[in-house]
């Protein structure tokens, strides 16, 4: 008996209709919006424009959007594989290619789905924070994005017609699987399951009281995960000598104490998704700059007794170093901080991501 290939008309579930795939490419066209419009937000933060600006109030508010750009990439993973289940059927039709925009479209297809994997993979592997790979992944995962972003745009436009109308298309009727199928709405209800899971997995990195039933949130017996340890910067502990260089002045450990101190509860929220609400006791770098004689609100490089690393040394905008809530932290919930956590003093600004909340400050210098 001569086998031939399979060709798109011999797959006849519904779980490969036209309603599946505009359904679940909404889904998928939602959460890849809001990823990467948050990821826009991350990466200007920490590269920011000439015209770029972010507020250091509400103190949780980088909180939020880096945790909806882990969320919203958790969530996408399943819904690329689902929608990719709805449509490879269109791999078998014939002729394979039709004319140069049909062959255009596939192309554009091609590289929408490799952008797309590319993105999700590298970012879950950031997420775990494990980077087998030799590029940078902040420059090649952002310039990737764009990318995706780009040739799903082309797709949208391209499919548009088709889309609305199995969106729009009014009809009860759920046809009939064949023997051991899913219907459509199983299957739409399978794959909205699978979101849920992958979320509610990881999703406790960003919302606290979810965090002992995400099986992959990250977790600390301080409370505090560390990214980087004292001794993979090349840190060791203060002594008697250390001083911290502000402006023209220089400050000794105890003079740093006897300052007036603040106390506040402010999150670190990291890249990987990660945060927690912890107290912080210490100085404001705004009083810091007016006992040196510097002009407050001013923009600030802070930088760091680490031997080496990309953020070693990093720019604290004005709006934030104006905050009296933009301290550097001397304790963390109420003890001396470790060497770990940045002793004898660490930057935390309200609204900031992890990686630029420099730890073993050793200056402050305006620009």
């Amino acid at each position: 008996m001569k086998v031939r290939p399979p060709e798109e008309t011999d797959f006849t579930s519904p779980t490969h209709g036209p309603r599946v795939s505009a359904r679940i490419g909404l889904w998928l066209g939602i959460a890849f919006g809001l990823c990467f419009a948050t990821g826009l937000i991350s990466h200007g933060i920490q590269h920011p424009a000439a015209w770029f600006t972010w507020p250091s109030r509400p103190v949780n508010l980088y909180r939020i959007t880096q945790g909806i750009h882990v969320t919203s990439g958790v969530a996408a993973i399943p819904l690329l594989l689902a929608k990719l289940w709805s449509v490879y059927p269109k791999l078998f039709g014939k002729p394979l290619v039709k004319s140069i925009p049909h062959a255009l479209e596939r192309g554009s297809i091609f590289v929408l789905i490799g952008a797309s994997f590319f993105e999700l993979l590298t970012g879950v592997f950031n997420v775990a924070q494990n980077y087998p790979w030799a590029f940078f992944f902040p420059t090649a995962h952002y310039a990737v994005a764009w990318i995706a972003t780009g040739s799903l745009l082309v797709h949208i436009a391209v499919k548009l017609p088709v889309i609305r109308e199995a969106l729009t298309r009014k009809t009860t009727e759920d046809p009939k699987p064949t023997t051991g199928a899913l219907s459509r709405r199983g299957f739409l209800l399978t794959t909205g399951g699978a979101v849920g899971v992958a979320v509610l997995a990881t999703v406790g990195g960003t919302v606290p009281w979810l965090r002992n039933v995400s099986v992959f949130a990250s977790r600390s017996a301080t409370g505090v995960p560390i990214n980087r340890l004292a001794a993979a910067a090349g840190v060791t502990a203060a002594d008697s000598s250390w001083r911290l260089t502000v402006g023209d002045r220089r400050f000794s450990l105890d003079e740093l104490r006897a300052m007036p101190q603040t106390t506040a509860e402010l999150p670190i929220a990291c890249v990987e998704g990660w945060s927690a609400t912890v107290t912080w006791t210490g100085v404001p770098v705004k009083d810091l700059l007016e006992r040196a004689g510097l002009p407050a609100g001013s923009e600030v490089q802070v930088e760091s007794s680490e031997q080496g690393g990309l953020y070693r040394s990093t720019t604290l905008p004005g709006t934030h170093t104006a905050d009296p809530l933009t301290l550097l932290a001397l304790r963390m919930n109420g003890e001396e901080l470790t060497l770990d956590h940045g002793y004898p003093c660490r930057l935390i600004a309200p609204s900031r991501p992890g990686v630029l909340q420099t730890k073993w400050v050793s200056r402050l210098e305006v620009r």
